[in-house]
């Protein structure tokens, strides 16, 4: 049961992260409270994913 909750608990971040990143949301806070979230579901592919669409946010307000 323990694994079940947190494979569930790490999906729900991720999908969480997907939706933020989906609608514009990755702002420094937003990055902030996901990187403390205590289930770590950030994997090195999230992490490259995560700082392209970082890239290309800071690279259209310029």
């Amino acid at each position: 049961m323990a694994l079940y909750a947190q494979l569930k608990a790490e999906r729900e971040t991720r999908e969480a992260m997907e939706w933020i990143a989906r609608h514009g949301g990755l702002s420094p806070d937003v990055m902030e409270a996901m990187a403390s979230d205590p289930v770590p579901v950030f994997s090195q592919e999230d992490v490259v994913a995560v700082e392209r669409i970082i890239d290309r946010e800071r690279s259209s307000k310029s």
